[in-house]
């Protein structure tokens, strides 16, 4: 088929999956009457912060070093220098971009009066969801590339794993939200469109990787080493607090899944 051999086309299949998973997690708005519990919480965050550790290395700069390897490049340096790049993508993020994470009440990132906390703590998951995009729109792009089953299985697999945590994702921002006062539908509405960034950041680097020859390795750690980047500084601690045996768990059990879900279908 030729959607298959359109790496433009593969990367917005993929990541549209993963927007709406994010949109289906939103929905619980209108289905929860009251806040997640917060074990539960700790348990998601944990399970989000599993997957994204064990799809980095697996999906993302495992691929990398084999691709580099295979344009007759050295394996480390795009795996090595595109992570730490990755990872430096997101602390300017962080440090620039004004967002408040649900439960906190100090604003983190340039300070600003002109925004809303609702709109703040959408800016937070939205700016979490930036690499989770590009990761699977980059993963689909290869498959769609390479033209090989297995390619296209493993990026299936990495769909799946981001979808999964994406909805609960998508819950721990519409339910704040209703919190906040906003009403279920415009809840569910920020809640919804802060996933929207992951077609767009999956579209931006597969463009990208298609425009420059070669650069689809560092893409790949570009956007592993922002998953990590996001996992410790956000995910792991806020997992943690009180020290959490949800979160632990919540992060063996998604490690684990995502794990099996690449070797067994990649």
């Amino acid at each position: 088929m030729a959607v298959l051999q359109n790496p433009v086309a593969m990367a917005m299949l993929g990541t549209g999956f993963t927007f709406l998973v994010t949109a289906l997690g939103a929905g619980m708005v209108f289905l929860v009457k009251d806040d997640i519990d917060p074990s539960m919480q700790k348990g998601f965050l944990g399970f989000a912060s599993g997957v994204m550790m064990a799809a980095s290395v697996w999906s993302l700069l495992i691929p990398a070093i084999d691709m580099a390897e295979e344009q007759g490049k050295l394996g480390w340096p795009p795996a090595f220098i595109g992570f730490l790049l990755g990872g430096g993508f997101l602390f300017l993020l962080d440090r620039l971009l004004p967002h408040l994470h649900p439960g906190a009440k100090t604003p983190e990132g340039t300070h600003t009066d002109s925004f809303r906390r609702s709109t703040m703590l959408v800016l937070a998951v939205t700016m979490h969801n930036i690499p989770e995009g590009m990761a699977v729109g980059l993963a689909f792009g290869l498959a769609a590339q390479g033209g090989s089953t297995a390619t296209l299985s493993a990026a299936i697999a990495l769909a799946i794993g981001i979808g999964l945590q994406n909805f609960p994702e998508g819950a721990a921002i519409s339910l704040p939200l209703k919190k906040e006062g906003l009403s279920k539908k415009k809840s569910f509405f920020y809640g919804a469109a802060s996933g929207f960034v992951e077609p767009v950041a999956g579209l931006v680097g597969v463009l990208l990787a298609a425009t420059v020859q070669g650069i689809m390795p560092w893409m790949l750690a570009f956007a592993a080493g922002a998953m990590i980047y996001v996992v410790v500084e956000e995910l792991i601690p806020e997992s943690q607090t009180g020290h959490s045996h949800a979160g632990t768990w919540g992060a063996m059990i998604g490690f684990a899944l995502m794990m099996l879900l690449d070797v067994a279908l990649g």
